[in-house]
């Protein structure tokens, strides 16, 4: 199983030097890939009282493929966005910021993408929120064409590219599009068109029922559940019984849930800088050695 980590954006700061110093530090520990979340706006919830969303204004987030940009220069992580929120993005220009970042990373670049649900960020960006699961098929189609063919005549429900193309073109052709999601439509979605699953389900009774059923629509869209990819996710301060429970949950990932991937969440542990984020990630290599063989 490829082990990485979860870029702490809600407690990362703004310190260069100790981004810097982490991004690095990750990687001489061992861990594989960078994984980064996604949101642009945060709404300000003070006048919003029915506000039911997971962030707001007070949440930090660098913006993920500008950030990137800075992790491929001082690191050969695998970089990976889990989720890009799609529909409220230019999908040309998506293509043209992935493909150089698969560029900068020589090729070590998953474009995570997802739908997203808020609906302050969509329209702030000029998007319309209440068709954007089909616009993100058609988004994807286009993005695949845009990182393998040098021109492109498109004409789709939403797009138009009339003969023209991305230069350079990225390293892989095309990247792979990883998915987000949790809702059967999404995961029927994700086993048709997705290269990869971002799974937030625990290797509990409830997740392995899920991906029993995900890996029956695969069977479905005639795809090999042996051999498609999918990244758990192990957030350490959901997981009570500290290290010890932490490993045991990551193991189950690998050994019930049988995936291929694994990201290490350390936020909302209290960590006050990032240094001491590294030491959690530290511990956890040292005792979950083995699933990094």
């Amino acid at each position: 199983m490829r082990v990485g980590v979860v870029f702490p954006q809600l407690e990362s700061g703004d310190d260069v030097a100790a981004i810097r110093d982490y991004l690095q530090a990750v990687e001489q520990l061992g861990y594989g890939h960078l994984v980064a979340y996604d949101h642009v706006l945060g709404a300000d919830t003070t006048t919003r009282p029915g506000w039911k969303g997971a962030y707001d204004a007070k949440a930090s987030f660098h913006e993920p493929f500008t950030f990137f940009g800075f992790a491929a220069a001082l690191t050969r992580l695998e970089l990976a966005t889990s989720v890009i929120v799609l529909p409220q993005r230019q999908t040309a220009l998506v293509a043209k910021q992935a493909a150089e970042l698969d560029i900068l990373t020589g090729g070590r670049f998953r474009l995570g993408v997802g739908l997203g649900w808020n609906t302050v960020e969509y329209e702030a960006l000029g998007m319309k929120f209440t068709n954007r699961n089909k616009r993100m098929e058609e988004q994807i189609a286009l993005l695949r064409r845009l990182w393998t063919e040098p021109v492109v005549d498109f004409t789709g429900r939403w797009h138009r590219v009339d003969r023209a193309g991305l230069n350079p073109m990225p390293v892989q052709r095309p990247i792979p599009v990883w998915m987000g999601g949790s809702v059967e439509e999404a995961l029927k979605r994700i086993a048709r068109i997705a290269d990869g699953w971002f799974a937030q389900h625990p290797p509990d009774e409830n997740g392995r029922a899920t991906f029993e059923r995900f890996r029956g629509y695969l069977r479905e869209a005639g795809r090999d559940p042996a051999t498609f990819p999918i990244e758990g996710r192990v957030s350490l301060a959901r997981v009570t019984g500290g290290p010890d429970a932490w490993v045991r949950t990551a193991r189950a990932f690998r050994d019930d849930l049988r995936c291929t991937h694994l990201e290490v969440n350390t936020m909302g542990l209290g960590h006050t800088t990032l240094a001491q984020h590294v030491t959690t990630l530290e511990r956890f290599r040292d005792d979950a050695r083995d699933l990094f063989s």
